[in-house]
């Protein structure tokens, strides 16, 4: 028998291999996806992407860097703290409504200041347990984490942030992430036979969904403004706008093709038109609409 390193040397890749997957599966797997990522749009709040601010994003991806987690965990503690904030939110306000109290931002922050960063901490360490089996973040390392940032917590309060974030989820937490979106599309183009090497293919995506979500303020607003032909958008476009924001198939078709660009100027043109034009067609279908009367 071959010792463990063999065993594991057995199974692993130097780069993603992609197009391995039987078509059935590969397409079961897409129209599960293209379904859930419908049902977030559809159920989304307009407060959507708030909690995706550059700070935020930043900061989730250097503790994470730090931690060596993957780039799932990575996106995913980025959604499940965007999603246990706007959860915390309506709940506020349906409260304070309810007592016939002002809902305001402020309010809502004061209460929530000295709990913000171990919040978006157990996000981290949350995101960290779904990936289990490439690195998990203990609680010596988050105690110790927080307390060179001056806080100063027990293992009891990390347990209970914890489990704060998952009541308020009802334990919902292996949520979408555009990252897993992006890897799909690989997925078929590798299907399909696209000869673009593989590795440089998905290391431009990681790269620019990366400097995309640290952009992503400026890279929307730019696109929303291109897309109306305005600098000067009004409250409604901008609220119908939210939708296209929040769509992960639509971020991981601009991902792909904008890197196919990037490593293949000459071949994009057939990756874009070709490969990607289903998914694509129904994306600039519904910008289209939603602009529509405005």
């Amino acid at each position: 028998m071959g010792s463990p390193a063999d065993a594991t040397k057995k199974y692993h890749s130097s780069e993603p291999v992609f197009g391995a997957m039987a078509a059935g599966i590969i397409q079961d797997a897409l129209l599960h996806m293209a379904r859930e990522n419908e049902q977030y749009l559809s159920d989304r709040c307009d407060e959507a992407g708030c909690f995706k601010e550059t700070q935020i994003v930043e900061f989730v991806f250097l503790v994470s860097e730090k931690w060596s987690l993957t780039e799932s965990a990575r996106y995913q503690a980025i959604e499940i703290f965007e999603r246990f904030m706007l959860t915390l939110t309506e709940e506020f306000s349906n409260s304070t409504r309810a007592k016939g109290e002002d809902s305001s931002w402020v309010l809502l922050k004061e209460q929530i200041e000295g709990t913000y960063v171990l919040r978006l901490v157990s996000c981290i360490q949350l995101a960290s347990k779904l990936s289990f089996h490439y690195s998990i973040v203990n609680n010596n390392m988050v105690l110790k984490f927080l307390q060179s940032l001056g806080f100063s917590y027990t293992t009891e309060e990390l347990l209970e942030s914890e489990l704060a974030i998952l009541k308020a989820l009802r334990f919902q937490i292996n949520v979408p992430t555009p990252f897993a979106y992006v890897e799909m599309l690989l997925e078929v183009l590798g299907y399909n036979g696209y000869l673009l090497p593989t590795k440089q293919l998905h290391e431009m995506c990681r790269h620019l969904l990366c400097l995309t979500y640290l952009l992503r303020s400026s890279v929307y607003d730019t696109l929303l403004k291109s897309s109306i032909d305005n600098p000067s958008p009004t409250e409604l476009q901008l609220a119908k706008f939210v939708t296209v924001k929040e769509d992960l198939m639509l971020l991981a078709v601009g991902v792909v093709g904008a890197s196919s660009f990037l490593l293949d100027p000459d071949g994009w043109n057939k990756v874009y038109t070709a490969e990607l034009s289903a998914i694509i067609s129904t994306g600039c279908s519904e910008l289209s609409q939603s602009w529509a009367g405005t």
